[in-house]
């Protein structure tokens, strides 16, 4: 009888329909409180809460938990009682009898356990979806895919709703905004937009366990980065005893790409530590068609360039720590990471035709271009973990310091040919340029948490110091290697930003729950270019207040509104004013005079059943930083790209999250982006007001096909938008793959193709003022992929602690151009 009446609450509680058998009244004075936690130790949310009377088990109430996992019972009459707390998937968890009277009862919180056996009979049931909708964040599992697999973490970035690659300009966005800042393990990556692409090219899919996008972080966060944070978490120890995997990839796209990674779990005791380890190896290439033509005085010079070029990369990391549980309470942790990047363009030409207006031609040039770098990078923490008590009032502390080093170089030889093909050996030009980069950052931070009344105030102190130096030396060859004064350059930059913060998250009802803080930061930065000998000093203080409020409108709905105020501080380089040439008529400049943006932000987000999430947000930038701005040199025929802050950008984007359980076997997962986009300002002296709309969606199909099989299908596809002054052409692709489960469940081999229709191209044109740019690119994007992956060792075990580091939230502004 127990049994019945348990399972036939828990089903009709699960599909919010009445009981048939009506629970018993709530007429007393008593209350039962309570909290259930995941194997994680993390809030479950919306989980099923049953009193019981602890005689018969007759059931008095059911409810289900909030979103932090707690849940009360009021009105509760004198008596004998306990509670079952249940979930599909996970083990029953039963409390001990306990008497009820008129003072409040605060039951031990629960931790659910998975229920091993039901998840192996009901595994579609349980296997988590490639996107999951959390109350303040986007989830993707990546190691769920099995079109991820073989990856690279910028490949699964473009799957992610939302998001949006600019494989061209180097660019990543979010809900169409750019100003990204990406962690991993909530760690700070310190890196240019291009040195950030050129890594998550390089960092496999497989070494990554989920991406978290969150788009209006709270005062806790620093206040850098416009439209929200990208948290890539490694894969980690999960377990006690020892255990690990290791995985095998090869794919092929013209060239061929093949990576290995390996990691070593072992937990006994008191101490919990990890070491993993990787390798990838890519070839692969990159052809531009770039026609662009430059009016001067009556007359127009049409340049018409196709570039080929080959590019190879090779990528080594490696990752370890060390958690030692000193007490219950108290928790010491070591991190180590580092990685070695060597990446090179063997083989790179320009040909380039210069035509008159009729398009008769003038004359052609062809560059070789070499191009290459290294960067290596060791990152460390040590951090401390302190609960006071069992309600939540606890202390942390992380301490950083975080080194890069790098070294770019690059070799034009340009030949001049005249209209009839012969060579015009006067103009040849052979130039070269090396630029070591030194990055350091070093951080403090203080975090303290303390229960006030029914709520929770959190504060915290941080300190970060980054000191950045790029010396570029530039040589031109006549007869022999000589420096070129006027094209090398020195740029020194240093940056101290002081921060405190404040939040207090309370209730006004049982459904109605709020968040305030503030942030201030004290930011001195100090920019210096050595061979001009021009120096910029900024030093200011701002405050960024932020306001948060829940509705739980009943157990299937959850309403939340929110405000931030938050800061984009130039990058190091975009700082630099020095020219970086390309060919002879094509070079970048950086901008001394940029100044920070400041964005206001708001967003209304709708949760259904935690699985329909839909989200209306709405953004003001006052100074925008823009990015790629190309701008002419008429009189010399040149072009070059640089940044500058336009006025005001107003962004309206709709996000659209929901599952779709066609049956059993076939569960699918669509999520769609709208965003209207206003750019308004005044521009090389003329009147720039650009209004958009775009939209971005991405659907996945997974099928479960029985005996270790199953499959995949999946695509997304990007309307038409704006990248500064670019209007880039729709792109898309579809992706698909199978799987099968061998070695008794502790192998499994992938194979998979990305871009089967090779869409996924760039195509994009900036027409404005005399600046008529017209570009077109295209990369190994349809690729060909095997991997496999074996699990060993203890594999069924409770989990070790999962943390971020101190420098979760520093802007990712470092490194060259």
């Amino acid at each position: 009888m127990k049994i019945l009446i348990n399972l036939t609450a828990a089903l009709l509680l699960g599909s919010g329909i009445v009981l048939a058998q009506a629970p018993q009244p709530l007429t007393g004075k008593g209350k039962v409180t309570g909290a259930v936690l995941d194997e994680k130790s993390q809030p479950f949310p919306f989980v099923n809460i049953l009193l019981l009377q602890a005689k018969d088990s007759v059931l008095v109430k059911g409810i289900a938990a909030d979103e932090d996992g707690k849940y009360a019972f009021d009105q509760v009459a004198s008596g004998k009682y306990l509670t079952l707390v249940s979930m599909v998937g996970y083990q029953k968890a039963y409390s001990e009898p306990f008497n009820v009277k008129d003072t409040p009862v605060n039951l031990p919180t629960f931790t659910l356990k998975t229920d091993t056996q039901s998840l192996n009979e009901v595994t579609v049931v349980a296997k988590k979806p490639f996107i999951e909708q959390e109350i303040d964040r986007t989830v993707v599992n990546v190691e769920n895919s099995i079109v991820s697999a073989g990856a690279t973490a910028l490949e699964v970035l473009e799957r992610a709703p939302g998001v949006t690659v600019d494989q061209q300009n180097e660019q990543l966005k979010l809900r169409g905004k750019e100003g990204v800042i990406v962690q991993i393990d909530g760690k700070q990556t310190f890196l240019s937009q291009q040195e950030l692409i050129t890594l998550l090219r390089n960092t496999p899919s497989d070494n990554i366990e989920k991406i978290e996008l969150i788009t209006n972080p709270s005062a806790k966060y620093d206040a850098a980065g416009n439209s929200g944070i990208i948290n890539i978490k490694m894969k980690r120890n999960k377990n006690y005893g020892t255990n690990g995997n290791v995985n095998l990839g090869g794919a092929w796209a013209k060239y061929g790409r093949a990576n290995a990674t390996g990691t070593l779990n072992h937990r006994a005791g008191k101490v919990s530590s990890f070491i993993s380890a990787g390798a990838f190896y890519n070839k692969g290439f990159n052809n531009n068609d770039i026609y662009r033509t430059i009016p001067f005085e009556d007359k127009v010079t049409i340049f018409d360039q196709k570039t080929e070029r080959i590019n190879r990369s090779e990528y080594y990391n490696v990752r370890a720590g060390v958690d030692y549980f000193a007490t219950d309470k108290t928790t010491l942790g070591v991190l180590v990471s580092g990685f070695y990047n060597d990446w090179s363009n063997p083989f790179g030409q320009t040909n380039t035709r210069i035509l008159n207006e009729d398009l008769s031609l003038q004359r052609t040039f062809r560059t070789n271009v070499f191009n290459g770098g290294k960067m290596n990078n060791i990152s460390s923490n040590l951090n401390l973990k302190h609960q006071f008590n069992d309600k939540g009032k606890e202390l942390t502390f992380d301490l950083d310091y975080v080194h890069y080093g790098g070294k770019k170089k690059s070799e034009l030889d340009t030949r001049y040919f005249n209209a009839n093909g012969t060579p015009d050996d006067a103009a040849t030009e052979i130039v070269r340029n090396d630029m070591p980069s030194d990055i350091n950052i070093a951080m403090a931070k203080l975090d303290y948490t303390q229960p006030i009344g029914k709520g929770k105030f959190e504060t915290g102190l941080k300190t970060s110091y980054v000191t950045s130096d790029n010396d570029m030396v530039f040589e031109t060859f006549i007869d022999s290697w000589q420096l070129d004064p006027k094209r090398s350059n020195r740029f020194k930059y240093t940056e101290n930003v002081n921060a405190a913060y404040a939040n207090y998250a309370g209730a006004i009802t049982k459904k109605i729950k709020y968040q305030v803080g503030v942030r201030a930061e004290h930011t001195h930065s100090i920019g210096n270019s050595v061979t001009l000998n021009q120096k910029r000093d900024r030093n200011y203080i701002d405050l960024f207040p932020s306001v948060f409020l829940s509705n739980q409108l009943d157990t299937n709905n959850v309403l939340n509104l929110s405000y931030s105020r938050r800061i984009d501080r130039p990058n190091y380089q975009s700082l630099n004013p020095f020219e970086f040439y390309l060919d002879p008529y094509t070079f970048q400049r950086g901008n001394p005079n940029l100044k920070p943006q400041y964005t206001h932000s708001f967003q209304l987000v709708h949760v259904y059943k935690n699985a329909l999430n839909t989200t209306l947000a709405y953004s003001r930038i006052k100074d925008m930083i823009a990015d790629e701005l190309p701008q002419q040199i008429a009189s010399e025929n040149k072009t070059f790209v640089t940044s500058d802050n336009l006025d005001n950008q107003d962004n309206i984007s709709l996000t659209v999250s929901f599952p779709i359980p066609v049956t059993k076997w076939w569960q699918v997962q669509t999520n769609f982006t709208g965003v209207y986009n206003h750019y308004k300002s005044y521009y090389l002296e003329q009147q720039l007001e650009i209004k958009q709309v775009s939209w971005n969606m991405y659907a996945s199909n997974q099928f479960t096909i029985g005996k270790g099989w199953s499959a995949e299908l999946s695509g997304w596809y990007n309307s038409r938008q704006f990248y500064g002054l670019y209007a880039a052409r729709p792109m898309g692709m579809i992706n698909a793959g199978v799987q099968k489960n061998i070695m008794n469940k502790k192998g499994t081999i992938r194979l998979n193709v990305n871009d089967i229709f090779w869409t996924n191209r760039f195509n994009g044109t900036a027409v404005y003022k005399d600046i008529d740019f017209r570009v077109r690119s295209e990369w190994p994007s349809r690729q060909f992929r095997l991997t496999f992956t074996y699990n060993f060792g203890n594999q069924n075990v409770k989990g070790a602690r999962q943390r971020n580091t101190g420098s979760d939230d520093l802007q990712k502004r470092a490194g060259g151009n």
